[in-house]
């Protein structure tokens, strides 16, 4: 994928029924289907069975099974409430009959209410300044292990700036933080609030566990550990345009008993506050 047009073509499913939808894959250079697709794709969805107007407010959900990238994913929403201001959906994602993706999500209708949210951070590098991933790539592609150059060398639908490089080579703990800038590439003018809200939750499930690693580093590493999203919570708060530059700033509290805990928020550049994202993910020390 080169561009928000076509990840829209993966995220927008074929309505198969009033309530049942189908789903592809596109990789993202791991062998099962990206988490975020499978989020994305489940609050598409939900939307469509939403005629009150009401916006996605929150989500929690849970990946059971790895999705194989070359299976259609149905997806199957339960209507559980239509309240005076709330409405809820259960979404149930399948393949060949194996439920390999459960997800609750809530709408509310647009209120007005009192106003406040934590700063971003002031101290990081803009964008300008730093490298992408592409760059990464063309840069010290040689010299990097093969996992990682792969995962690099994929095309994607967005760039991404992560404001430290960290050397994998250089086997060094590391604060449990991470921030990295992105941006989507290609038009994204005409996106509604529904749209970006699925677009937003696909790219939130990227690179929220490498936090998870660092306090580690000098002993894990991708190669050397078998990670995988276990859950994924996040809670949407403002409108917002993506036609600049955004910051998701992460944390990792803490890691035990071979699952790690993150959290982050997704920020505009200009200091908006737009969601938060939870999520824990297995963090397995492979043997031998």
């Amino acid at each position: 994928m080169k561009s928000v047009k076509e990840l829209l073509d993966i995220l927008i499913l074929e309505k198969v029924s009033e309530h049942s939808f189908s789903g592809k894959s596109k990789t993202i250079g791991s062998p099962h289907v990206f988490g975020g697709q499978v989020l994305a794709q489940a609050i598409n969805a939900a939307y469509r069975t939403i005629t009150n107007q009401r916006k996605l407010h929150s989500l929690h959900s849970y990946f059971l099974e790895a999705g194989n990238l070359n299976l259609p994913i149905s997806y199957e929403v339960d209507i559980m409430r239509d309240g005076g201001s709330f409405s809820t959906r259960r979404v149930t994602a399948k393949q060949e009959g194996m439920v390999i993706f459960i997800l609750a999500a809530s709408f509310h209708m647009i209120e007005d209410g009192y106003e406040h949210q934590i700063a971003m951070k002031t101290d990081l590098k803009q964008p300008e300044e730093l490298m992408s991933w592409a760059e990464m790539y063309q840069q010290y592609g040689s010299f990097l292990p093969s996992k990682l150059k792969e995962f690099l060398a994929i095309e994607r639908p967005l760039e991404f700036k992560p404001t430290m490089i960290v050397n994998p080579m250089d086997k060094k703990n590391l604060p449990p933080f991470a921030d990295m800038w992105f941006k989507l590439k290609g038009d994204t003018s005409v996106l509604d609030m529904p749209t970006k809200q699925q677009v937003l939750t696909y790219i939130s499930d990227y690179n929220i566990l490498a936090s998870t690693l660092y306090p580690n580093a000098s002993v894990a590493n991708h190669g050397n550990v078998r990670m995988a999203s276990l859950d994924h919570s996040m809670w949407f708060f403002r409108d917002f345009d993506f036609n600049d530059w955004m910051l998701f700033t992460t944390e990792s509290p803490s890691t035990y008993g071979a699952r790690g805990f993150a959290r982050g928020h997704i920020y505009t550049r200009n200091g908006d506050l737009i969601a938060s994202v939870a999520q824990e993910g297995l963090m397995r020390p492979k043997k031998g």
